[in-house]
C-alpha cells in the first residue's frame, strides 16, 4: 500500500498535541527532556535596574525545565531591591519569563559617600543613578515627605517635575526649587493646587512681576512672597 505524505499543517497539530500531550499527561516525563530545558530567559520591565546583575540574584539553575516548579525563582525575583512586584512564568518550549515593576525613583539624595536614587516613600534604591536617572531632582536628603510630594508631582503634573532642579523639606512644607525661585507645598499637594501655582506663575511673567517664593499650601489661592 502506497503511503501519502502529511501536508505541513498536519505537522504542526502533531507538535502542538505531543506539547499538550506532555503539559498535562506526561509531566516528569518532560522535565527529564532537554528540548524543555530553559534556553531563554527574558526580563521584561528592567528599566533602572542592570540585566546581568539580575540574573545572577535569579540564581536559575542550568538544568531548569520550563515544567518545574517556578515558586523559588518567583520568590527570588520579588525580594530584589528596588523591585515592587514580581511575576516569573514560563512560554513553551524552553522559554523563562520574568516580569518586574521596579519602584519608581524620584530624585537622587545623598547617601553613604554617594548620590543615590530615592523613591516616593524617601526609600533609597539600589539602582547607578548615572545610568538609570541622570536629570532627577537632588533633594537635600531621602526624606519621606520630599519623596511624597516628588511622587505626586511626577505622576499629577509632569510638565512641572521637569523642571524641578532641587527639593528640601522646612518643617512640616516641601520647597521646590523652579528655575532658581520656589514653590512651596504640602507634601500631599492636589493636582489643582499644582497647577494654580504654575499659573500664577505665568501670570506674574506676563505682568513682568519679579517673586521669590510662591506658596501654594492653600486652597484656591497662591501667595506670592519676595516681589520687588
Amino acid at each position: 500500500m502506497a503511503l501519502r505524505r502529511l501536508k505541513p499543517g498536519w505537522y504542526v497539530l502533531g507538535a502542538l498535541g505531543l506539547v499538550l500531550a506532555l503539559r498535562f499527561g506526561t509531566t516528569p516525563l518532560a522535565r527529564r527532556m532537554s528540548f524543555f530545558r530553559v534556553r531563554r530567559v527574558e526580563l521584561v520591565g528592567l528599566r533602572y535596574g542592570a540585566p546581568s546583575p539580575t540574573l545572577a540574584a535569579l540564581r536559575i539553575p542550568r538544568s531548569l525545565s520550563t515544567f518545574d516548579d517556578l515558586s523559588a525563582i518567583a520568590r527570588r525575583a520579588r525580594a530584589l531591591p528596588g523591585v515592587a512586584r514580581a511575576e516569573v512564568s514560563r512560554r513553551l518550549p524552553a522559554t523563562l519569563r520574568v516580569e518586574l515593576e521596579e519602584r519608581i525613583p524620584v530624585a537622587v539624595a545623598p547617601g553613604q559617600g554617594a548620590m543615590r536614587l530615592i523613591d516616593a516613600r524617601g526609600r533609597v534604591l539600589p539602582f547607578d543613578p548615572a545610568r538609570s536617572a541622570p536629570d532627577l531632582p537632588v533633594a537635600e536628603s531621602a526624606d519621606p515627605l520630599v519623596g511624597q510630594l516628588l511622587g505626586r508631582v511626577q505622576t499629577l503634573d509632569p510638565a512641572l517635575f521637569d523642571r524641578v532642579s532641587a527639593a528640601r523639606r522646612d518643617e512640616d512644607d516641601v520647597v521646590l526649587e523652579v528655575n532658581g525661585r520656589s514653590f512651596r507645598f504640602r507634601p500631599d499637594a492636589s493636582q489643582e493646587e499644582m497647577q494654580l501655582v504654575t499659573a500664577v506663575e505665568g501670570q506674574l511673567a506676563r505682568e513682568g512681576r519679579s517673586w521669590k517664593e510662591l506658596d501654594g499650601r492653600f486652597a484656591g489661592q497662591v501667595i506670592v512672597r519676595g516681589r520687588a
